[in-house]
């Protein structure tokens, strides 16, 4: 196995079901969605970067809280989603392995990139372009699998940065990056951004219903995702 995951839209194989299994799931919409807009905070009025946007489960609802939104996502089946379901988005197919040509400098207000980040080979570097795109008194929002979950199936080293090869519950295959959190503290700090919050999201309690077993896991054990808050380092100017 090499150390890359490439720039394979794994997600295009499946995108339909994914969206089927994310638009109401416990775990996207009841869990990581609602930790991220939190960090968002208010948006109306703003330019939102969705990175990575899926079939615009996000996209959606910030436009309807008065974002105006660009979305990109590496599978073209998942732009083809996310333009069906937010028509009034732009969404476009990108691979975070190239820049981000097409967007200005300062251009955008807050990038949210939720739970892409294992997908990504130069992580440092496609940190660099969310910061260059980010208005100076912008944010960056994202999650990402949280590495003691992810130690706990995997087994090994905690420290040990690897690409692994798991298939989900649902047959779906899919290759990613491993990481302890303190990786992805130095990878933002590399790239010039000071981590404003941290959060380890419970899913909220009115989808206890939906899934007792696993919202009572999610609830007590750091076993899902995690979210956090950067935002660029004046001191880099």
């Amino acid at each position: 196995m090499t150390d890359a995951v490439g720039s394979f839209p794994q997600y295009d194989v499946f995108a339909d079901e994914f969206l089927d299994h994310a638009r109401d799931g416990l775990y996207n919409a009841h869990y990581d969605r609602p930790a991220c807009l939190a960090l968002l905070g208010e948006v109306a009025g703003q330019h939102v970067l969705d990175a990575a946007c899926g079939p615009g489960l996000y996209a959606e609802e910030l436009t309807r809280r008065g974002a105006r939104v660009t979305g990109f996502d590496l599978s073209p089946r998942m732009v083809e989603l996310a333009g069906q379901r937010v028509p009034d988005a732009t969404f476009r197919v990108q691979d975070l392995a190239r820049p981000l040509d097409w967007l200005p400098d300062d251009s955008v207000d807050q990038v949210l990139f939720a739970l892409a980040l294992e997908y990504v080979d130069d992580r440092v570097a496609a940190f660099r372009e969310f910061r260059r795109v980010l208005r100076p008194d912008g944010a960056l929002v994202l999650s990402r699998m949280h590495p003691f979950g992810d130690w706990l199936r995997q087994g090994g080293s905690y420290f040990d940065v690897r690409v692994i090869e798991e298939v989900w519950s649902q047959g779906w295959q899919v290759r990613y990056w491993l990481a302890p959190l303190e990786s992805t503290c130095e990878e933002l700090r590399t790239a010039g951004f000071l981590i404003e919050c941290l959060r380890e999201p419970r899913p909220v309690p009115e989808s206890a219903e939906l899934d007792p077993e696993r919202y009572a896991r999610l609830r007590d054990e750091p076993i899902g995702f995690l979210a956090l808050r950067a935002i660029p380092d004046p001191r880099l100017g």
